[in-house]
Order: C-alpha cells, then structure tokens, then sequence
C-alpha cells in the first residue's frame, strides 16, 4: 500500500505573542525508481499517488513511448519504490542521450537549448481553441478552490486538463513537472481528445513546463505565476498561448492571444 501524500510533524509555532508546541501537516516525498527493460532508467521524487500515470506519462515525456499500449507490463512494488516496465518493442534510444544538451532550431525561427529527446517530442500546436478572459481567470479559481493538500502543507504543485469552462482532471505532487507527467499519462490512458483542452498550472512557468505543454498537445496555458524569457521564447515558437499572472481579476497574455478572446 502507497504511504500517503502528507505526514504529521511534531513542530514549535512561533508567533508575537508566544512559543505553542504543536502538530503540523508536511508534504510527503516518495522516491520512485523506473526500471526499464530490467534496467535502472530514472529516479523520481514525488508525491505517493497516481504513480502509474506519472510513469506513462514521463517515458512519453522522455521520448520512450508515445502511446500506453506501447507498455507489455507495468508492475508496482510500491514498499521498495521500484515500478518495473516492460514495452512491447524494446527501445534502442541510448539513455546517454537523455542527459544530454543539443542546439536545435524551433520552427526554424530560433535556436534554443533542449535535450535531444525534447526536439523529438515536442510539437508545434495546432490548436483552434478559443478562451475569454472570464474563463481564465474562473479556471485558475477553481483549480485553486480544489487545492485541499496545498492549503494544508504549502507544498504542491496543481495541474489541471480543462475544458474552456471546467477542470476535467486535476493532479498534485512536490513536484511540478511530476503533477503534469501525471496528467499526460491520464492522458495516455484513456485516450482524450487533447486538441480543445487546456492546462492550468498553479506554479512558475518555466522552459520545462512549456516542453511538458507541448509534449502533451495543449494549445493555452493558463498559470497563477510567472514566466521565465526562455518559456515565452519557446511558448512563441511552439505556437501555445501563455497567460500567467492570473489573480482576482487580472492576468497578462504572453503570447499567441489570439486564442484569447472578448466575446463569445
């Protein structure tokens, strides 16, 4: 049986007015170690739950499947953290190549840093999806409102796939690029349509958030936070819309706002 998400911590709260010995909730960190094809491919530290997901999701995100049913077995052992897949069709891809850099022209119209698996799974979207405003801003509320484990801890990240008007599927972890892995292999699972959806994020977007975007076939990233130069740069390149900031009744459009609208 998985440990759970979060754990009870004896701690000291200190305020003004005095020193109270108390119980508090923390974040669980779970390590999960990929073997592949009877060998050690990646480590992942992250929240207990929705492991498989994560997992489909984050060999589809490494370039080592692009579909679930590519997987003959996938097996849990979840007291020794190990989960134990094996493909169909044994990948030749070199696990050197996953750590390391290449220059690689985006679109043709710049060059960036990625991993080389990065360059074979990252896709351009052509999504025709269109948002307003007030869907923006209802959907970062209400990703928000569900957020039960960050509100008690403080330490998890949100990803949500969504229509223009609600969450479909929300998932957490310690770990931001983990909580969408999870979402890709949901994804993956039950086959969803990916081209009208959209992800909200509560964290930073970064260059590997909008790699996870990409990989993942969303056109419109709506996140709480902001962006680094390198996500917009790619975000423009890879055609998806980001809009960050997205608190009360703001928000800042970064890039591709034409799939942001005023009207219905």
């Amino acid at each position: 049986m998985l440990p759970k998400v979060t754990t009870r911590w004896r701690i000291c709260k200190y305020t003004s007015e005095a020193a109270l010995d108390q119980e508090d909730e923390i974040a669980a960190e779970y390590p999960l170690t990929i073997r592949l094809g009877g060998e050690e491919f990646a480590t992942i530290v992250c929240s207990p739950s929705h492991l498989e997901e994560m997992t489909i999701g984050f060999l589809a995100s490494e370039g080592i499947i692009r579909q679930a049913d590519e997987i003959q077995s996938l097996r849990l052992d979840e007291e020794r953290g190990f989960v134990y897949v094996e493909l169909h069709i044994k990948q030749s891809t070199s696990k050197h190549d996953y750590a390391k850099r290449m220059i690689g022209s985006c679109c043709g119209k710049s060059r960036q840093f990625y991993f080389q698996n990065d360059a074979r799974t990252a896709r351009t979207s052509t999504s025709t999806v269109r948002i307003t405003p007030a869907q923006c801003l209802h959907l970062i509320w209400q990703l928000q409102q569900g957020s039960d484990d960050f509100r008690r801890t403080g330490g998890f990240h949100n990803a949500a796939l969504c229509s223009t008007t609600e969450l479909l599927v929300v998932r957490s972890d310690i770990g931001r690029h983990n909580a969408l892995d999870k979402l890709f292999g949901y994804r993956l699972q039950h086959k969803l349509p990916i081209t009208d959806k959209i992800i909200a994020f509560s964290g930073r977007m970064s260059s590997e958030v909008v790699l996870k975007a990409a990989k993942i076939g969303v056109g419109i990233l709506l996140s709480k936070s902001a962006p680094t130069d390198l996500a917009l740069k790619l975000a423009h390149d890879l055609g998806i819309t980001c809009v960050g900031f997205i608190r009360g009744q703001e928000m800042n459009i970064y890039t591709h706002g034409q799939r942001v609208i005023t009207a219905d």
